[in-house]
């Protein structure tokens, strides 16, 4: 529990942890910190450490002055040079260590981790490069949030001012309003015409375009949720229309099954007293004599149990009467004249 008040910011006594991954972010956090604890040290560790030089009254001169002639005074200056090296130690792990350890100034251990990790001027300078054509070609894209826009511009331009300190954030707010997608048209209008470019913070803005942000998302969930609302609203109208379409397909198809089953029917009865061949009548009439008594047959016509209608010699009563002729009842008079034939 006692090693917990030391870890990284939870104590104001430990410096912040090395990055070698995010040295800038780093490089400014531990700027901070040492200058928050004494501008002495801050001192020492970029300009170099305070030499053991003393005012001598009596030469006029700057002296360098032993380490028992020193006074109080110049012996707290020169412990602020252990004091740094100290600090910078706090905050490296051991692999960095072994990198720095021969240094002899905190200058020196200062110098060799902006080279080894930031690079020399030439090296600086290309970084400068990459950074300023990201600068110039950032874009945001529509589905992007003002949040995460924020941050990737907000990377580019910190770096930019960690790695060159003349470079100059004033042109920030109208390279992020130039950087937005043309659906914010009319709200970067609106803040061009009310607002001065000149004196309006990043951060102000940025807090203006994340209330209209806002706005637009209500707008789109309303508009999203009517869509929806409609497209419920049309299948629940299809679905009515295809069940009243399968009922009425199915009452139809009941229709046409019962007119076939009525349709057989008939013909089925109407197969019974088909008219047949001639030749096959004989064989008809026989197997009806075999099926009554002679005593049951008669014609139709007369009434003669002797002969059949077809056999009858009366005429009909009505010419126009429809005749029954080996069984088959005939709306023309094709049967008549069978009959007149079976006279002859």
């Amino acid at each position: 529990m006692e090693s917990e008040k030391y870890l990284e910011g939870q104590s104001m006594q430990r410096p912040p942890l090395f990055e070698s991954d995010g040295f800038i972010y780093w490089k400014n956090r531990f700027e901070t910190y040492v200058k928050s604890k004494d501008l002495d040290l801050w001192h020492v560790i970029t300009d170099g450490d305070f030499p053991p030089i003393q005012f001598n009254p009596e030469t006029k001169k700057d002296e360098i002055v032993s380490f028992h002639k020193q006074d109080d005074d110049l012996k707290k200056k020169l412990a602020k040079n252990n004091e740094a090296k100290m600090v910078i130690y706090n905050a490296l792990p051991r692999k960095e260590y072994e990198r720095i350890f021969m240094c002899q100034t905190a200058k020196e251990i200062w110098d060799t981790l902006l080279i080894t990790h930031q690079g020399n001027n030439q090296v600086k300078a290309n970084k400068i490069d990459l950074l300023v054509q990201q600068y110039e070609q950032f874009m945001i894209p529509e589905e992007e949030s003002i949040d995460n826009a924020f941050a990737k511009f907000n990377t580019i331009i910190t770096s930019l001012k960690a790695l060159d300190e003349s470079f100059s954030s004033k042109n920030c707010v109208r390279k992020f309003l130039r950087a937005l997608h043309p659906k914010w048209r009319a709200k970067v209008t609106a803040i061009e015409e009310s607002k001065n470019l000149t004196t309006l913070s990043l951060d102000e803005l940025i807090g203006n375009l994340k209330v209209y942000e806002e706005v637009i998302k209500k707008d789109v969930e309303t508009v999203k949720g009517k869509k929806e609302q409609s497209r419920s609203l049309a299948l629940k109208v299809k679905k009515e229309v295809s069940d009243e379409d399968s009922s009425s397909s199915d009452s139809e198809d009941e229709e046409y099954a019962m007119a076939v089953k009525e349709f057989k029917k008939f013909f089925k009865r109407r197969g019974r007293f088909a008219r047949q061949p001639r030749g096959d009548r004989k064989t008809f009439q026989r197997s009806r004599n075999d099926g009554y008594d002679k005593s049951e047959r008669k014609c139709f016509r007369c009434g003669d149990p002797n002969h059949f209608i077809g056999e009858c010699s009366k005429p009909p009563k009505n010419t126009d009467q429809r005749a029954f002729i080996g069984g088959v009842w005939s709306d023309n008079g094709e049967d008549e004249d069978e009959v007149e034939k079976t006279r002859r």
